[in-house]
């Protein structure tokens, strides 16, 4: 994998998060399922792989979990606060159905003045 040249890897592979963080396979991914801050990409060949930041995240959801026996809610709350993450805001649902009838309207359009 890529170094930095700090020598501290850019990217990790899953394999690799399971072992640094002792933790299984299926355990992350019932985590990235939960928690919408911990997001593996993806190598060329699909092969999942997490940054720096998702390994301590991991890392710090196990002790959490394990020896500090909190929910999964309140593991979620402490990591958002320890790791400065900003949950996301709620999506008004008539606000979204209104810009995609606008959106939907805009594209008409643009197919009409396409069959001209």
């Amino acid at each position: 994998m890529e170094e930095k040249a700090s020598g501290k890897k850019l990217v990790y592979r899953l394999d690799e998060i399971c072992r640094l963080a002792k933790v299984s396979a299926k355990t992350i991914e019932v985590w990235e399922k939960e928690f919408y801050f911990l997001r593996a990409g993806k190598t060329a060949s699909g092969k999942k792989i997490f940054r720096e930041k998702d390994l301590e995240i991991v890392k710090r959801l196990k002790a959490l979990l394990d020896t500090e026996k909190l929910t999964l809610a309140g593991a979620k709350r402490r990591i958002e606060e320890e790791f400065s993450i900003k949950t996301p805001s709620p999506f008004n649902p008539e606000k979204l159905k209104k810009t995609l009838e606008h959106i939907r309207e805009q594209l008409k359009e643009i197919s009409h003045s396409l069959d001209k």
